[in-house]
């Protein structure tokens, strides 16, 4: 399973990053020096964008400070203190609610205008409390990816259902809709959504409804009538495994295939169009919801310490809050920008605006609090794999099956709303 593709590093090499991060952590000595750490991608490439346009803020110097690895930035970060700290970290959205708790990241305002540009759920990932701490920079997501030389542009589930079952011998497809990226619980979760359950719901305001996610009779409705032949077996469509599926498409045999964004490129010199987009839903409108987490420049308290807390609250809201900013760092990182404006520019590569635009249509966040289960739940990362082939493989019942997976999702809810 996938469940974080912010960063990581060979265990070989861990410990040295460790200290050469925590090493490199240098001290404030310029009340008007803000100082950005963040890790060996991102904040090299930071710095070319600011050495190229340095005056985002004016009056202030913007400093970034690369790290070893991402592991090195998240120990640094976790030792600093107001001596040692950076003013902002460009970190992963699951150190809010740590940093938050140990006084570590301070609270964040941005404009009406800044704010428009970002959707409910991306805030949701950077707040604890209610509070929000960042602001959402790229998006880490998959997204539905279809051949054009076989198929054009699906509106609904049952179009790309009855697209396969047509054409499934004639054009020698292996299947209809496979996963190619973040396996059977991450990367698949869109399809489960598409045929209507979820492991959580979101409200319109960006929080966590407490209403049971999963309609049982529904999805076992959609998957009788979409995944299974008369017989009950599974008619192919959509494998219970995502074992050779990005060979599968890449070689013409399956139409459709959900993604990763961190392997476009190997898509795009496949000759493939990137003409990305959520799994469409039953309905024509509706889509298949996906985890879609953000990454975030997080303000820390250390900020206020330095003297330079209304510089660095400038720099989110008028580098990395805006269409510019998005699109100056994105041309050179080459992630789905989360700022919604950033998202429609010429500039960036059209896999960058189609899981961008994908993760705006149909993100959701990644809420570990509910997913890793708790009293009275179970792991959706073992309960959704499992699910695929008891019904796909094994034949049992899709009404059963999704009934059971529903008390679990509806006990990992009500066990994890308390803790957001």
């Amino acid at each position: 399973m996938i469940r974080s593709k912010f960063g990581k590093v060979a265990a070989a090499t861990l410990a040295a990053g460790l200290i050469s991060g925590i090493m490199s952590a240098p001290v404030h000595a310029d009340s008007k020096t803000i100082i950005v750490w963040a890790d060996e991608t991102r904040g090299p490439n930071l710095q070319k964008v600011i050495a190229a346009k340095g005056n985002w803020v004016p009056g202030y110097t913007i400093k970034i400070v690369p790290f070893s690895s991402f592991d090195a930035l998240k120990a640094a970060f976790d030792n600093a203190t107001a001596l040692t700290g950076p003013d902002i970290v460009v970190g992963a959205n699951d150190w809010v609610p740590t940093g938050a708790k140990q006084g570590k990241l301070a609270p964040v305002t941005l404009s009406s205008s800044v704010r428009s540009k970002f959707t409910a759920n991306n805030f949701f990932d950077l707040s604890y409390k209610g509070v929000l701490y960042g602001v959402p920079l790229d998006v880490n997501n998959v997204a539905m990816i279809y051949n054009s030389k076989l198929t054009g542009k699906p509106l609904t589930f049952a179009q790309m259902v009855k697209f396969y079952l047509a054409n499934k011998t004639a054009d020698k497809l292996t299947a209809g809709l496979c996963v190619a990226g973040g396996g059977m619980s991450w990367g698949a979760e869109s399809v489960l959504s598409a045929l209507g359950g979820a492991p959580y719901l979101m409200t319109s305001t960006g929080g966590v409804s407490s209403a049971n996610p999963l309609d049982a009779s529904a999805v076992a409705a959609n998957i009788n009538t979409y995944l299974l032949d008369k017989n009950g077996k599974s008619n192919g469509f959509f494998p219970a495994t995502d074992t050779g599926c990005k060979t599968a498409f890449l070689a013409g045999t399956v139409p459709y295939a959900i993604i990763g964004n961190w392997e476009w490129q190997d898509y795009v010199k496949a000759g493939f169009d990137m003409n990305l987009m959520p799994v469409p839903g039953i309905r024509h409108g509706q889509y298949g919801a996906a985890f879609a987490s953000v990454s975030g420049a997080m303000l820390t308290v250390y900020a206020a310490t330095h003297g330079v807390d209304q510089g660095a609250k400038s720099l989110l809201n008028n580098f990395f809050g805006s269409a510019a900013g998005a699109v100056a760092y994105e041309n050179i990182e080459l992630r789905p920008p989360a700022q919604k404006a950033a998202q429609k520019d010429g500039s960036i590569t059209a896999a960058q605006k189609g899981f961008g635009k994908a993760g705006t249509i149909a993100g959701i966040p990644q809420i570990g609090a509910i997913l890793n289960g708790a009293a009275g739940g179970k792991s959706f990362w073992d309960l959704l794999p499992a699910f695929w082939t008891d019904v796909l493989v094994n034949g049992k019942d899709p009404l059963a099956s999704a009934q059971k997976m529903s008390t679990f999702f509806q006990a990992n809810v009500a066990a994890g709303i308390p803790q957001l």
